[in-house]
């Protein structure tokens, strides 16, 4: 094993959670806020499964057939009519709706993928990573990083303006940001806009918070799991490794469904949002 692995085993409890929840980035981040910082892990893994997500998608439209589908094609006929039957209901212009719901589809199954990450074993590719590639630290669930998932939100804030304009025009919607919630009285405008803009702000920001929040909960837990069979050596280890075969087996299940409905919620706030750039006030 290489200086590196050596002192991974070393490391207590705590540090091994530390280390684990390094990035591979390119230089320390130096405030709560520093732009300059690239998460190569986030990036490239996210990168990935985006690429794997679209793939599977067009393999799957390439080979579908009329008759009587496979159990793939069924699983993605029915997602596909689930997120248009979702988009549908929340935005009612069909132009609109050409684009929406195709994104709500990608959005739902990218974010599936990435959070699915969390199911693989805490110390397989990180391990892999330091044997084979030589990295100081490699963290696989993009969605457990606040940058990814703030980005994304934020890229759904970007659509919503775009819509707010094409749909509203510039006029329309400087009104609104005027005239909204409170009434159209010159003394509000101040009011109704910090209000717009506070809204604007708080989904999102609660958009990203949320999606990361859940995820890097379930990463942390994880890794408590994974310590508790760590222990097997130690005077208590039997127990501690039957209850790391348990509660990760548990944990594991109940993960699917947190996974499952955190891609879901995601794509939901952001048909919703995008709805509401399409609703007058």
């Amino acid at each position: 094993m290489s200086a590196e692995g050596q002192a991974e085993k070393a490391l207590s409890a705590g540090d091994y959670i530390i280390h684990h929840l390094q990035h591979l980035q390119n230089q320390p981040q130096k405030g709560v806020a520093d732009f300059s910082v690239v998460h190569f892990d986030s990036v490239v893994i996210a990168t990935l499964l985006g690429v794997l997500g679209c793939w599977l998608l067009w393999t799957v439209a390439r080979k579908a057939t009329s008759g009587v589908p496979g159990r793939l094609q069924a699983a993605i006929e029915i997602l596909v009519e689930v997120v248009d039957g979702q988009a549908k209901g929340i935005i009612h212009n069909a132009t609109s709706r050409q684009f929406v719901a195709p994104l709500a589809l990608t959005v739902f199954l990218w974010i599936f993928l990435m959070n699915a990450m969390d199911l693989l074993a805490v110390d397989l590719l990180p391990y892999l990573g330091e044997e084979v590639g030589h990295l100081p630290s490699l963290r696989v669930v993009p969605t457990a990083d606040l940058s990814v998932t703030m980005g994304m939100s934020v890229t759904v804030l970007l659509i919503c303006i775009y819509y707010n304009l094409k749909i509203k025009g510039v006029g329309g919607w400087v009104h609104e940001l005027f005239t909204a919630p409170f009434g159209d009285k010159w003394f509000l405008y101040p009011v109704n806009f910090l209000m717009q803009i506070i809204e604007f702000i708080a989904k999102t920001v609660s958009h990203g918070m949320r999606l990361f929040g859940n995820m890097y909960a379930g990463e942390l837990i994880f890794l408590l799991i994974a310590l508790m069979g760590g222990a097997f050596f130690t005077a208590v280890g039997i127990p501690l490794a039957i209850g790391h075969i348990i509660a990760g087996f548990a944990w594991a299940v109940f993960h699917i469904l947190i996974i499952t409905l955190q891609a879901f919620i995601f794509m939901m706030l952001t048909l919703i949002y995008i709805g509401q750039a399409h609703d007058a006030h």
